[in-house]
């Protein structure tokens, strides 16, 4: 779980208008920023709890407002076939626009939700940038909450960051609307999505959203050719079952490629679900063996430890290229993003 910063401050009715919005009748708006499309009354905000209507005019209340920073190794994003080895600066406001029952971060990305605030360090785009530079990070992650919920902030702090030789990540739940993916695209290098599940069902009634805009978002990104890995919180009885992972992965496969990297990751109990049990390893490495047969190059396993789950293979030679524990590369034999035995080119954003 991500910890709340130290210091917090509440904060003051926010003097940065949002971005995709439109106003409607009397003083209402409606925000077009995710597939919720809200429409705001006049004092109110939307689902997320971080966007208010103020007399008619739609602002981020979470502008500068950073609830959490870390330097983080770029695997624990994850992200495996992006700069190996490299550090990522990390930063999060509160906010969420779906509400998922597992969620792992939930004392941050639902506070605004559920208790109204607004907690946070100021900070501003030079100084997440400089941080980021002081820190010697390669790349500048909007993880822990949802990225889009801040989009402001974030789209400010990522155009800084590409003109300082930066890359930026969005690690996201893909729920964003097609006009702000393509707004963010110049300057967006990668993103970590997480499928959640491939029922409408699911997403409805454990995460508050649908499916078919995540779908369309990610292919978007990918159209936009930002390098895309998806992760699977595969939770038993829920989202484990072979049909659904077999989808799963043939979405991958005819959709946005066969080289593009799943991340099938392990449950455990935590916020409104604390009834479930662990995800066992074995449901993973079915999972995984799902994905490599439905013909998927690169299926990973996480929050388990399983020997060679975590590793990148040669698709030729199968020989180990890249070895990995947790978040820790111990080896890197790709040369020029190729296998250094038969030369196979590898996919990704290797230097």
């Amino acid at each position: 779980m991500i910890v709340p910063a130290a210091v917090n401050e509440t904060c003051l009715p926010a003097g940065r208008e949002a971005l995709f919005y439109k106003k409607t009748e009397k003083s209402n708006v409606q925000c077009l920023l995710c597939p919720h499309n809200c429409l705001i009354a006049d004092g109110k905000r939307g689902l997320c709890g971080v966007r208010e209507n103020q007399k008619g005019t739609l602002y981020s209340l979470v502008y500068g407002k950073v609830i959490s920073s870390a330097v983080d190794p770029i695997e624990k994003k994850p992200l495996f076939h992006f700069l190996p080895g490299s550090f990522s600066y990390s930063i999060a406001t509160v906010g969420c626009n779906l509400r998922c029952d597992f969620c792992q971060n939930w004392a941050i990305s639902q506070v605004s939700r559920e208790q109204h605030e607004i907690l946070g360090e100021n900070m501003t785009p030079e100084e997440v940038v400089r941080a980021a530079l002081e820190n010697e990070c390669r790349s500048i992650s909007y993880t822990y909450t949802e990225p889009t919920i801040y989009f402001e902030f974030a789209y400010d702090c990522a155009k800084l960051a590409k003109e300082k030789g930066l890359k930026n990540i969005f690690v996201t739940n893909g729920y964003i609307s097609l006009p702000a993916v393509e707004m963010i695209a110049p300057y967006l290098d990668a993103a970590n999505v997480d499928l959640k599940s491939f029922r409408d069902e699911y997403y409805r009634k454990i995460c508050g959203g649908r499916l078919q805009p995540v779908l369309d978002a990610v292919k978007l990104m990918k159209k936009h050719k930002i390098w895309i890995e998806l992760t699977t919180l595969v939770i038993p009885g829920l989202n484990d079952s072979n049909e659904e992972l077999s989808e799963i992965a043939s979405f991958i496969k005819n959709e946005l490629g066969d080289d593009v990297p799943w991340h099938v990751s392990a449950f455990y109990p935590t916020y409104k679900m604390l009834d479930r049990p662990r995800t066992p390893a074995e449901t993973l490495i079915r999972a995984r063996e799902i994905g490599l047969k439905a013909g998927l190059k690169f299926v990973y396993c996480g929050n388990i430890p399983i020997p060679g789950s975590e590793d990148t293979f040669c698709n030729k030679c199968k020989r180990p290229l890249i070895v990995r524990s947790g978040f820790s590369v111990l080896d890197n034999k790709l040369k020029d993003g190729k296998c250094n035995n038969c030369g196979e080119k590898v996919a990704g954003i290797w230097g």
